[in-house]
């Protein structure tokens, strides 16, 4: 029997956005919140760091989050406004 994949979260931000730096926080809450930090393998992509993946995913707005199981984006959240538009968004994959 094959292991199932855990699915990737990438959260996209800059290190110069006060609003980024808000979200780590509230992404930080909902993955402890019930066992939630093993759902995800999380990925933090600096978008000054790493402009090429930025691109790549087409993403224009700082923070968005991904979630992208077996190479596919499967969900998109752009500037989320607190945990509970995390949660909403993260719903189909959390404990």
């Amino acid at each position: 029997m094959a292991a199932i994949a855990q699915p990737g979260l990438v959260y996209f931000f800059s290190s110069r956005s006060g609003a980024c730096r808000r979200t780590e926080g509230f992404l930080a809450q909902v993955l402890q919140r019930r066992r939630n930090h093993g759902t995800f393998r999380l990925y933090r992509v600096e978008q000054e760091a790493h402009p090429e993946i930025v691109e790549r995913f087409r993403v224009e707005e700082m923070p968005t989050l991904l979630v992208v199981e077996s190479k596919t984006v499967q969900a998109r959240l752009e500037r989320p406004r607190g945990c509970r538009e995390i949660e909403r968004f993260l719903a189909p994959w959390l404990q």
